[in-house]
């Protein structure tokens, strides 16, 4: 089941829910029980490292196999 993490607006805690996706929009109190909170764009599901580009001539296909 997907986790959402959501910010309360009336005292800036951070917290995470577990509910299904089709309840992805549905509201959430904040754990210290204020109502005004916003759902966070979080990127949770994306993990590893971003890799340096191909060493490589140019060309098309980085200078190996275009004539």
């Amino acid at each position: 089941m997907p986790r959402y993490e959501f910010r309360c607006r009336a005292c800036g805690t951070t917290f995470v829910e577990t509910r299904p996706m089709i309840a992805s929009s549905d509201p959430a109190a904040c754990p210290a029980g204020h109502s005004d909170t916003v759902r966070l764009l979080s990127l949770g599901g994306v993990t590893g490292r971003a890799q340096a580009p191909a060493p490589g001539g140019g060309g098309c296909c980085g200078g190996g196999c275009c004539g």
